[in-house]
């Protein structure tokens, strides 16, 4: 039995007009946005520079919807108690970023937010395994991260039946939910399939942010994923 959620989208800003980041970020959610998802690079694990915890901060009155906050960054502790305070909701990294990945996902837990680990195109599904009671959030990644705009690499959807199996397994073994994130690519044509490989929150940037109606955007792609929940 799949245990997927109700679908969220979570545009990411990094798409989005840094001139006007505020207003930017409270049109995607009036226009049918669930999550704002942040992209965090540090231009070491990841080849290039995007924003900290001040910016979350900055942005945090502008919006009630929930803060999904994506560290591409090495090490990640030291980050984590900093963007919690700046208004993180959710906070996810990339297991071979950090040297205690146990340690790591109970100190974002602490600090009140929900907590994931981020799987890159060719990194496995393995560590999902040990520390699955800590879990609140696994994040495919459908490209390699560092830049947006990028295209949907396609063994992304074979990933996401394999991580889908996992969490069902464990939620049906009296393990708590687990949402199953996607992050790369994510367009109106391929949402549809996504959906249908068991990703239950979407990340989508350049998708969204480059198209004049953002509303248009959010609803069509809400209309692909009641297609395929419709037929299971």
């Amino acid at each position: 039995m799949s245990h997927k959620q109700a679908a969220r989208i979570a545009p990411s800003i990094l798409s989005a007009d840094f001139a006007r980041l505020g207003e930017e970020v409270k049109n995607v959610v009036l226009a049918g946005a669930d999550w704002v998802h942040f992209d965090v690079m540090d231009n070491h694990y990841v080849p290039n520079l995007t924003f900290g915890p001040m910016i979350c901060s900055a942005l945090r009155p502008h919006t009630e919807a929930p803060i999904d906050v994506h560290l591409m960054v090495e090490p990640v502790d030291s980050l984590v108690e900093p963007f919690a305070k700046a208004g993180a909701n959710l906070i996810s990294f990339h297991p071979e970023a950090s040297r205690h990945i146990d340690r790591t996902l109970s100190l974002i837990r602490d600090q009140g937010c929900k907590a994931g680990l981020v799987f890159n195109p060719a990194v496995g599904l393995e560590w999902m395994d040990h520390v699955m009671d800590k879990l609140d959030l696994v994040l495919i990644m459908s490209v390699n991260p560092g830049f947006g705009g990028q295209k949907f690499i396609p063994h992304a959807l074979e990933k996401l039946r394999q991580a889908r199996q996992k969490i069902d397994r464990w939620v049906e073994e009296g393990g708590q939910p687990i949402s199953l994130e996607v992050d790369g690519g994510v367009n109106v044509q391929n949402i549809g399939a996504i959906r249908a490989a068991g990703a239950d929150a979407f990340v989508a940037g350049s998708a969204i942010f480059n198209q004049p109606d953002y509303k248009a955007v959010i609803d069509a792609m809400r209309q692909e994923i009641a297609k395929v929940d419709s037929q299971a």
